[in-house]
């Protein structure tokens, strides 16, 4: 898209044709939030190309007139609204490019985010390492309370979700889930150690193995190479 556009700049440049020169409308831009950067560009070009002396208001709105369904609709009345009503700072059409770009781009991000609560997981990592990820996604999620707590239960493998569900004291805050689950993960982990150090130590004690067998119909214990 920006592609094609760049063409027509190049070509308007090469003939000097000025109004004469064909431009590209933008499309409509409502739910695609992707398409911000797109849509400003075909905008202003056409602008520059076609709209130079047109009030600053009138080219407001015909940008604005671009702008339709989803989201972008109903932030579009708002805008419209505050306009009306003298609220809005946005009296040149730069000025509305910069809202656009700032808000759209902060949604689709926010979007971005939204996915990524839905889909993080555990898996393979400790919980330390799984709750930095969580924050570094949760952060500008829009997500606060008892929803990202939800977020945050789900990626956790089930067999953490199973000793948090064990638990008397009832948390209430996502950082006590996060503290929490950190200290059991690493409770556990330390645990798990310990039983293989102990483990060991039981196999060969003092670094001497020992084992039972018949001797002449008797039990015996070898220790050392010799018989007891």
């Amino acid at each position: 898209m920006i592609a094609t556009l760049q063409q027509q700049v190049n070509t308007m440049l090469l003939h000097q044709q000025g109004s004469r020169v064909e431009v590209t409308k933008p499309q409509v831009f409502g739910e695609k939030m992707e398409e911000v950067s797109a849509f400003i560009y075909a905008a202003h070009l056409y602008l520059r190309m076609k709209m130079t002396d047109e009030a600053a208001t009138t080219q407001v709105a015909w940008v604005l007139s671009y702008v339709q369904g989803g989201v972008a609709e109903a932030w579009k009345d708002n805008l419209l609204d505050e306009l009306a009503k003298g609220e809005s700072e946005v009296d040149t059409v730069e000025k509305l490019f910069t809202k656009i770009r700032n808000n759209f781009r902060k949604m689709l991000e926010e979007e971005r985010k939204i996915e990524q609560l839905w889909t993080i997981e555990q898996g393979g990592r400790t919980c330390d390492e799984y709750v930095q990820e969580f924050k570094k996604v949760a952060r500008g999620s829009s997500y606060v309370g008892r929803p990202l707590i939800e977020k945050f239960k789900r990626g956790l493998n089930r067999a953490i979700r199973r000793k948090l569900a064990e638990a008397e004291e009832p948390l209430t805050t996502i950082g006590e889930w996060q503290e929490r689950v950190v200290r059991l993960d690493r409770n556990q982990r330390q645990s798990r150690t310990e039983e293989r150090m102990l483990g060991r130590n039981v196999a060969c004690p003092g670094g001497n193995v020992q084992s039972r067998g018949e001797y002449g119909g008797r039990s015996y214990r070898r220790r050392g190479g010799q018989i007891m």
